[in-house]
């Protein structure tokens, strides 16, 4: 038995050698000490509390393998990634690993080498996966973005609803829950479906000391963004609602001689998306204009500032996403622009967006019956997907009909595709029938297995534009020659610029009607709350803005923070304080030019901070050094 003392030094050691820390942050080592001592428990640390070294720190220390539960892909690769630079053994399943491959993590895992093993929630209920797991030392099991287990969260996962049943399996194994963004409601519920016995509640407060709110009340988003960009010298990320909105404002920016931004959406592909995100990540100063498909996993220490170009969908969003600023610890600031007309428009979306039953059952059975699927049938194949004969079809709007299909692809229902990528080539007949077709048909088909050697043997993915430019022939002829042979079922044919569909669970006409419908029903009324709650955290002008987040997430007897654009009006209100005076308290400091000035006074619009200096110069409190530099009168 290893003394207490001889413990506390292992678990300081191991910090500094796998991450070169000599402490741990906030509530880390509380959590670390839990999990160690083989108790059940629940984490909730704000983003950026470093919970992920909560769960890898333990799985070294102790013996076995920690299993731990991810649901995002591209979140497991990134984290074994790092952990392997660490010095670390640590792997991921999941179904682009071949059976060797798979075999390989496996026996690692049973010889005790591999520390930490990533894996989906899907997994969970993987015959294969539970036989092997029966071989190797559990030490303990990591449920992290637990919030996904629960209706009321923002993620929901019905393949949460595994881990319960898993845990049945594996009694004894101790389980550490993690989020960043639970209310109190959502917390009881993970520790109730994880079957979590006496957890320890592990909290951290959501209060960021070091982030100023401001919440900027503006008609002209596009002006006052520029002028705040004009005098940044640092890195940020300004988030839009949409891929087209990421486009166009960088253009604006760019003409408007603001070279350090670009674009960030899910729609790129995945080459351009890394290499966007790579040099974001190394630069001092670069500034990334996305969607909400960034953030997730991203950690750069010396974000200076976030803005939202529209409000978010909830408070957990917005929360998650200001959290990127300061991660450093240093000041940082985060804007938020809004009006009155684009509140009211957004509430006419979600309106627009929601079927009633009839319409969501009409929606669901025409996909069903448009490829012919009976019931508790479930086809292997993949469908094109025309979104327009959907619409043409059932009389309902474009924005019904994607929440439908987002909704069934988000409950696993089916997999639907709406991103453009490439398309993809199966052979439906033996290469040896190609004699028995007409000369023309077969002449087509043999440029192809030139073109792709592999089409004799599994299915693949290519670009019609580079096939094109190969056989020197228009890529639209092409893909109509291609669709001419689909027709004759001598090939399978997925168009990449379309939309498309997989069926991954058997047609059942009374779930459709009953536990389907209800959880889609559930889940609207669910964003419409959390969209009124985000309402009404913008549009509030009494109540400090971190005061608000705070008693969101359930924490109570909170202090004003004293540095979101609330604070300052009323501290204005209260102290008679101005532009004026804040402008000569940064001149006492030292001798400033305008933009100096405008950065330091970020939450005033620059033609104000300018009408200020003027009337300061007029009244003798303040001189030019030059025709830039401004300071106090009777200093040098």
């Amino acid at each position: 038995m290893i003394s207490s003392q001889d413990f506390q030094r292992l678990k300081f050691d191991t910090l500094k050698h796998f991450w070169g820390y000599d402490s741990f942050r906030d509530a880390q080592e509380e959590i670390i000490d839990t999990v160690i001592s083989g108790r059940d428990s629940l984490a909730l640390l704000p983003t950026g509390g470093g919970k992920s070294l909560c769960y890898q720190l333990p799985a070294l220390i102790l013996e076995g393998t920690c299993i731990v539960i991810s649901p995002l892909l591209a979140l497991m690769k990134d984290q074994v990634y790092q952990l392997k630079n660490n010095g670390i053994e640590a792997e991921y399943l999941s179904s682009e690993l071949d059976e060797f491959d798979a075999e390989t993590i496996f026996n690692r895992c049973k010889e005790g080498l591999t520390k930490l093993l990533y894996v989906s929630p899907e997994r969970l209920t993987n015959r294969t996966f539970l036989q092997n797991l029966e071989e190797i030392q559990i030490s303990f099991i990591a449920v992290d973005e637990a919030h996904c287990i629960s209706e009321w969260g923002q993620d929901f996962r019905p393949s949460y609803q595994n881990i319960k049943h898993f845990r049945t399996h594996f009694k004894e194994i101790p389980c550490l829950a993690l989020t960043a963004t639970a209310t109190p409601k959502v917390l009881q519920e993970i520790q109730v479906k994880l079957n979590l016995k006496n957890p320890e509640i592990l909290k951290k407060s959501f209060r960021r000391t070091n982030i100023k709110i401001i919440s900027d009340k503006i008609s002209d988003k596009y002006q006052r963004l520029l002028n705040l960009l004009k005098y940044n010298s640092s890195s940020g990320i300004v988030y839009v609602r949409t891929r087209k909105e990421s486009e166009e404002l960088v253009k604006f920016l760019q003409a408007n001689k603001i070279q350090n931004v670009d674009f960030f959406h899910a729609g790129l592909p995945a080459k351009e998306k890394n290499a966007k995100q790579n040099f974001w990540l190394k630069s001092q100063q670069h500034v990334l204009i996305s969607t909400n498909a960034f953030g997730m996993g991203i950690d750069k220490d010396n974000v200076r500032f976030v803005v939202h170009f529209s409000p978010p969908q909830s408070v957990e969003n917005y929360y998650q996403e200001i959290g990127r600023a300061g991660r450093d610890g240093q000041p940082s600031s985060t804007f938020l622009f809004w009006n009155e007309q684009e509140l009211a428009n957004f509430d006419q979306i979600l309106r627009n967006q929601t079927p009633t039953k009839h319409e969501f059952y009409n929606i669901v059975s025409y996909l069903y019956s448009s490829f012919q699927i009976a019931e508790n049938d479930l086809p292997e194949n993949v469908f094109q997907l025309h979104v327009q004969k959907i619409q043409n079809f059932t009389k309902t709007s474009l924005a019904k009909i994607k929440n439908v299909l987002n909704f069934l692809h988000n409950q696993e229902i089916v997999f639907f595709n709406s991103n453009r990528s490439l398309s993809s080539l199966e052979l439906k007949i033996n290469p040896e029938e190609l004699d028995l077709l007409a000369k023309k048909d077969a002449y087509f088909i043999e440029l192809l297995l030139r073109n792709y050697s592999g089409l004799t043997t599994h299915k693949i993915l290519f670009s019609e534009f580079t096939l094109s430019n190969k056989m020197n022939v228009d890529a639209h002829l092409i893909r109509e020659r291609i669709k001419e042979m689909q027709q004759k079922n001598y090939l399978e044919y997925i168009d990449g610029a379309l939309a498309s569909i997989k069926f991954l669970k058997h047609r059942d006409d009374r779930a459709i009607k009953g536990q389907y419908w209800n959880l889609f029903e559930q889940i609207q009324k669910n964003k419409l709350q959390k969209w009124e709650e985000m309402k009404f955290f913008v549009q509030d002008t009494d109540f400090c803005k971190m005061k608000l987040i705070l008693s969101y997430f359930g924490e109570k007897n909170v202090k004003n923070c004293g540095n979101c654009s609330v604070c300052e009006k009323q501290k204005e209100s209260v102290f008679g304080r101005n532009i004026s005076q804040e402008i000569i308290e940064i001149l006492k400091q030292n001798p400033s030019s305008v933009e100096e000035v405008a950065i330091r006074l970020n939450y005033y619009e620059k033609e104000n901070i300018l009408e200020n200096l003027i009337y300061l110069l007029d009244s003798g409190k303040v001189k030019m050094l030059n025709f830039r530099t401004y300071a106090l009168n009777g200093e040098a």
